[in-house]
């Protein structure tokens, strides 16, 4: 089997060489869930770019699941140099959710998640806002394993405007996608390398304050196309068209 189709799963730390043993959660998804058994291959992932391909030589079901494995190939997947960092409006229900699935499968190195003025979620500090950026952090570790990526992409504690405007003022570039403006992001000079960060408004848009603001930093309004997106689908689209206007693809 190809190791582009081989299933990934997640361990805190890859050996050298030599033997390795999957436990916990990644070990009963493989042995009850899969149903993977002695002989068959798979790729272990530490999340931060070290990959191996292993082979199972053991297998136990049940509660206390474990899969043993051999390991035959260890690499290294780099770190791309252009990194994109996704500035995501937080948004009330599993829309938020599925807008960090579809960026983590599109290729964001990192998201971090924004209180903007109008997004209906605030993610207040205590049990609720860390239950729910867990949400988005376990969305992302999923995600990377189905789309056979070798890093999870970061998703740090939610920031305000102000935060986000200092990251902004750091970045190589900062795009905001914004329906309204006359630039579009295949016309701007995009740079080889360096943090880029893409911000995507809440459902309600993005306030002229905050563009005001995001552009007196040094970013960059632009569109996509003509029609408009729903904020849990613009990252994902913004991420297809940089991966095809930089290096970022080879």
């Amino acid at each position: 089997m190809p190791e582009t189709t081989l299933p990934v799963f997640l361990a805190d730390e890859l050996p050298t060489a030599g033997e390795a043993l999957l436990e916990g959660e990644e070990a009963r998804h493989a042995a009850t869930v899969r149903r993977m058994r002695v002989g068959e291959r798979l790729i272990l992932s530490d999340g931060e770019g070290e990959l191996a391909r292993c082979v199972i030589t053991a297998v136990q079901t049940g509660r206390d699941a474990s899969v043993r494995l051999d390991v035959e190939e260890r690499w290294t997947e780099p770190a791309p140099a252009l990194r994109v960092v996704v500035a995501q409006a937080l948004v009330k229900g599993d829309r938020g959710e599925l807008a960090v699935e579809l960026a983590t499968e599109a290729g964001a190195d990192a998201v971090l998640p924004w209180r903007a003025a109008r997004s209906v979620a605030r993610w207040e500090d205590g049990a609720r806002g860390d239950k729910a950026l867990e949400r988005w952090r376990a969305t992302a570790r999923s995600a990377a394993k189905q789309a056979r990526r070798g890093r999870v992409p970061e998703i740090p504690g939610p920031v305000g405007t102000a935060a986000l405007v200092d990251l902004i003022r750091a970045s190589a570039v900062t795009l905001v996608l914004e329906s309204g403006v006359a630039e579009r992001l295949a016309d701007v000079a995009l740079p080889d390398s360096g943090n880029l960060i893409l911000v995507i408004g809440p459902e309600g848009g993005i306030t002229d304050d905050e563009l005001t603001t995001f552009t007196e930093a040094g970013a960059t309004p632009v569109r996509l196309g003509p029609t408009v997106l729903r904020t849990s689908t613009a990252a994902a689209v913004a991420l297809g068209a940089l991966g095809a206007l930089t290096t970022r693809w080879t």
